[in-house]
C-alpha cells in the first residue's frame, strides 16, 4: 500500500501502454502524483513505468481487458489496495476499422462499441461522483475530428468518436462549479500504430492529412485540460478540417469522405465478392 492510511491523489491512464496514452502518462509524471498505467498488454506496461520511473516519477502498472464487463470496479478496487483514489482519469483506450459496415465483422465492429463508448462511460461515471465530492481533479477523454461529421467506410467508428464528444461535452456542463475538469481532445491523424491497426493508414484521406506527433497531442491535451477547456484540438489541420466540416452541408461533405475512405481495390460492399472498381453498383455511386 504506498500512502499508508490516507488515500493519495492518482492519474489513471487508460490504454498506456503506447501511443497517446503513453504520452500522456510522461507529462503526467511530472506532477507530484502516481500514474496509474492500465491496459492488456502488461510487458508494454512494464515499460512504460520503467521509462516513468527512470525519470523520477511515480508509477504502477494495472494489466487488465478493459473491454470486461468489472474492468472499471477491478481498478477501483486495486487503486484502494495501494492507498490511491482517481484524481485524474485519462480515457484513451480505443480502436477502429476501416471498411464497409456490412462487410466487417460484426462482432469486430461491436468491439469498438463495448471500448469507445461503453467501457468510456463506464470508467467515467465510476470515478465522476468521487472526483465531485472531493471538489477537485478530472477527465481527458480522447475524442477526434472524426466526431464532427459521418464517415463512411469507418462508419461505427466516427459514430463512437461522436458519442465521446457529446457525452464530454454535457458532462462538463454539470460538473461546472464543482472544481472538476472534463475535457474532450479531438486532434486529426496522429503517427500512431492506430493508423496501420484499423486500416485508416490505406486510405487517402489518411494519407494527404499531416500527422501529428503523439507527443505534442498529449502536451496539448494535458495543456488544455490544466487550463479548464473543454475542447482541446490539437494542430492547425484539425481545426480547419472541423470548420469546413462545419460549414459545409452533409450531401456535399458525406460523398467526398466516403471517396477518400475507401479504394477501388476494396470490396463493395453490396457483398458481390467484386472489388469497388468493377461492381456495377458501385460505379453508380461514383
Amino acid at each position: 500500500m504506498i500512502g499508508g492510511g490516507e488515500l493519495l491523489p492518482a492519474t489513471v491512464v487508460l490504454g498506456a501502454s503506447r501511443g497517446i496514452g503513453r504520452s500522456i502518462a510522461k507529462i503526467a509524471a511530472r506532477e507530484d502524483t502516481t500514474v496509474v498505467l492500465v491496459a492488456r498488454s502488461e510487458s508494454n506496461l512494464e515499460a512504460v513505468e520503467a521509462e516513468l520511473r527512470a525519470a523520477g516519477g511515480r508509477a504502477v502498472v494495472f494489466p487488465i481487458d478493459l473491454s470486461s464487463s468489472d474492468a472499471s470496479k477491478q481498478l477501483e478496487s486495486f487503486l484502494a489496495r495501494h492507498g490511491l483514489f482517481c484524481d485524474v482519469l485519462v480515457n484513451n483506450a480505443g480502436y477502429g476499422l476501416r471498411g464497409a459496415a456490412t462487410l466487417l465483422p460484426i462482432a469486430d465492429q461491436l468491439g469498438i462499441v463495448d471500448l469507445n463508448i461503453r467501457t468510456l462511460a463506464d470508467f467515467t461515471l465510476r470515478f465522476s461522483p468521487g472526483m465531485a465530492r472531493r471538489r477537485r481533479g478530472g477527465i481527458i477523454n480522447l475524442g477526434s475530428v472524426a466526431s464532427f461529421l459521418a464517415g463512411p467506410n469507418m462508419a461505427v467508428y466516427y459514430a463512437s468518436k461522436s458519442f465521446v464528444r457529446s457525452f464530454s461535452t454535457a458532462l462538463s456542463q454539470e460538473l461546472r462549479g464543482t472544481g472538476v475538469t472534463v475535457t474532450c481532445v479531438a486532434p486529426g491523424p496522429v503517427a500512431t500504430d492506430f493508423l496501420d491497426s484499423s486500416g485508416a493508414g490505406r486510405a487517402t484521406l489518411f494519407k494527404v492529412l499531416p500527422k501529428l506527433s503523439a507527443d505534442y497531442v498529449a502536451e496539448q491535451a494535458w495543456r488544455g485540460f490544466r487550463s479548464g477547456r473543454r475542447l482541446v484540438i490539437p494542430g492547425i489541420s484539425a481545426k480547419v478540417l472541423i470548420a469546413i466540416a462545419t460549414v459545409l452541408p452533409t450531401s456535399l461533405l458525406l460523398p467526398v469522405v466516403y471517396r477518400l475512405q475507401r479504394r477501388k481495390s476494396d470490396p463493395c460492399p453490396c457483398g458481390s465478392g467484386e472489388t469497388f472498381a468493377k461492381c456495377k453498383c458501385s460505379s453508380m455511386r461514383n
